[in-house]
């Protein structure tokens, strides 16, 4: 019988147990996908504890993309055969050694990836391009400001950003986690708590500071980026690793800027178009070699305590897959 990290009470991830379950027959439009690695995200970790905005009923398995072979098909699928290489895109259910999925929900890997890679591409690429192309509506020439910018995301919004024309500076934790952000295209890196990273950006930008900031960290690193943004600017929401920010609203008139929740799931559920234009730019641009997840873990399924763990305490640098 196949394996899954079984969530069954709210909690850290220790409180999860690895379990077998039962195969069940494919309905018509679904095939099985052997689970070859699936990537860890934060809402995964915010998912076993009650704190992300989709609840699922208890017991669920955790994880939102992973990747693998397809090994069964089900009636009325046409376009998939045994032994494809895919991408599964899910709301939860990737840490497990199987899944069972609507046949729509499957991607062609990219060919030059393996199956880490493809595990942690879409996910956080997705949420990168959904910010930087779609909301952010971020212009070559520009200059971006990138938090966390080791993180999965970050570091992908540093990778995007690049490409799309701009100057990107990296606001980062630790010199090995800015070495990273500046080999994936950062012009400038910002180190936390060398200096005021608000007074960083006015000086590297000579005092016209940032004119789109993406931040998946929140709480007072929001709050501090309203301080160093150029006319016109867009703050981009995209997390709050670090804590709910407020918004000074005198400073967000003053500079004509605006603040712009990212939230590039939910938008594809509304749009299913935006999702398919978005996933064919990220596969052209993958297959190109220009967009590539960081994978800096890769644990076995039996270790997913230790891999959340890394995402919680901040020691990942890019993406962690478990690997079934």
């Amino acid at each position: 019988m196949p394996k899954a990290v079984v969530c069954r009470e709210l909690g850290p991830p220790e409180a999860l147990r690895l379990e077998e379950f039962e195969r069940k027959a494919l309905k018509p439009g679904e095939v099985r996908v052997a689970i070859r690695a699936a990537g860890i995200n934060f809402p995964d970790i915010l998912m076993c504890a009650g704190e992300y905005q989709l609840k699922p009923e208890l017991p669920f398995i955790p994880g939102v993309e992973a990747a693998g072979d397809v090994i069964e098909i089900g009636e009325g699928v046409g376009d998939v055969k045994v032994g494809d290489r895919v991408i599964v895109k899910l709301r939860f259910g990737a840490y497990a050694e199987e899944v069972a999925v609507a046949a729509s929900q499957l991607t062609p890997m990219p060919p030059n990836f393996d199956y880490a890679e493809a595990a942690t591409y879409l996910a956080g690429h997705g949420t990168a391009w959904h910010g930087l192309v779609d909301r952010g509506q971020l212009k070559p020439g520009e200059v971006l400001l990138v938090h966390g910018a080791a993180g999965g995301v970050g570091l992908a919004a540093v990778e995007l950003g690049k490409y799309l024309g701009a100057t990107v500076i990296a606001a980062a934790s630790s010199e090995e986690k800015l070495a990273v952000a500046r080999a994936r295209g950062a012009d400038h890196g910002i180190l936390y708590g060398a200096e005021p990273f608000r007074d960083a950006v006015k000086r590297i930008t000579q005092g016209r500071g940032a004119d789109v900031v993406f931040d998946p960290v929140g709480g007072e690193i929001f709050e501090q980026s309203v301080r160093c943004i150029n006319w016109g600017a867009r703050l981009l929401v995209v997390g709050f690793t670090g804590g709910i920010g407020l918004a000074r609203t005198n400073l967000i008139l003053m500079k004509g800027a605006s603040v712009i929740g990212v939230r590039a799931g939910e938008a594809v559920r509304r749009d299913p178009a935006l999702g398919e234009r978005r996933i064919a730019a990220l596969l052209d641009l993958a297959a190109k070699g220009v967009l590539r997840p960081n994978v800096s873990h890769r644990l076995p399924l039996a270790q997913w305590a230790q891999g959340m763990r890394l995402l919680i305490e901040r020691r990942a640098i890019g993406r962690v897959a478990l690997l079934p």
